[in-house]
């Protein structure tokens, strides 16, 4: 019953509330931890609860009881049983349920993995063929250095990063070299290769497996939306390590980078194909700049991340 309830309390007031929080903001980081340990717990007791009272006449524990279950069915041991436990069918109707769901969600992963790759380079296919010419490039992006970069002939201030299997590039438009000065660029290039160098693309790319997987979930979507917001305030915060807040923002105004068109492609990219997201407000961005807040204490972030490592293994302590 503890799994059952953990599904529940996972399901709904926790993302709600953690959605609602406010503290969030003084510690992306800790509150990315806690929000992938949500995820991680909720689908274990989603998967375990039906799993582990499917399987419950055969062993107190998942590891105990697969292979007695196994045992069961291959010897027809399991028959006898139906005489002392009459919801045995149900448990084995419950059991088959969890492991369909398990296959679900893992299918629903690799799915959306796979397409996402794909969807990926066939951008980047798109991106190297508009792209300026190598001398051209060259001039254009004179002083951004690192990861390869490709200057887009638009007129429209532009910038994204695209991560790859072969390597990832930062994407940038003419309009945005041409509008904003060298510190502001700088500061732009360094919030879109945070990205790249933290690995934001695979933390959506799970949440919207997860959301696609159980979509009838309305905080899945929520978690999703809050996720997004957070792999923002880490690139951000990753920018402002190295470069001036106010280059920050300026370039944020002149771009509307968290809000900006896709770029200018006969197929416009979906936000897992590109690391940014619409759905992250800019006025949010805007106003976590211009009114910091004291990140939380190196104590409090610290209990976050260990509350957060403490959730997650709770429900495999009680399905192993």
């Amino acid at each position: 019953m503890l799994l059952a309830a953990l599904a529940v309390i996972l399901a709904w007031p926790v993302p709600v509330l953690l959605g609602r929080a406010r503290w969030v903001r003084r510690a992306p980081a800790a509150a990315m931890a806690l929000w992938q340990s949500v995820a991680l717990a909720g689908g274990l007791s989603l998967i375990g609860f039906p799993l582990l009272w499917g399987l419950a006449p055969f062993g107190d524990t998942v590891v105990e009881a697969v292979p007695a279950f196994v045992r069961a069915l291959v010897e027809g041991s399991w028959i006898p049983l139906l005489e002392h436990d009459p919801w045995l069918p149900t448990r084995i109707a419950a059991a088959t349920l969890a492991l369909m769901l398990f296959a679900h969600l893992v299918l629903t992963l690799a799915v959306t993995a796979v397409k996402t790759v794909a969807n990926r380079r066939r951008h980047r296919q798109m991106v190297e063929l508009l792209a300026a010419p190598p001398s051209e490039r060259s001039r254009l992006a004179e002083g951004v250095s690192g990861t390869p970069t490709r200057v887009l002939p638009h007129d429209v201030p532009l910038a994204y990063c695209l991560p790859g299997l072969t390597g990832s590039l930062t994407v940038l438009s003419r309009g945005l070299l041409d509008q904003l000065s060298a510190s502001e660029v700088a500061a732009v290039v360094a919030h879109e290769r945070a990205h790249l160098r933290q690995r934001h693309d695979l933390l959506r790319l799970a949440f919207e497996a997860w959301h696609r997987a159980v979509a009838w979930l309305p905080t899945t979507a929520m978690a999703q939306r809050a996720v997004a917001g957070l792999t923002e305030m880490m690139a951000d915060d990753a920018a402002l390590a190295v470069h001036d807040r106010q280059d920050l923002v300026r370039a944020i105004v002149l771009t509307g980078e968290a809000g900006a068109p896709t770029p200018p492609a006969p197929s416009p990219p979906r936000a897992e194909n590109v690391q940014r997201d619409g759905s992250v407000p800019l006025t949010l961005r805007l106003y976590r700049l211009l009114s910091p807040a004291d990140p939380l204490p190196v104590a409090v972030r610290v209990l976050v991340v260990v509350a957060a490592l403490c959730l997650a293994a709770f429900p495999l302590v009680l399905l192993l």
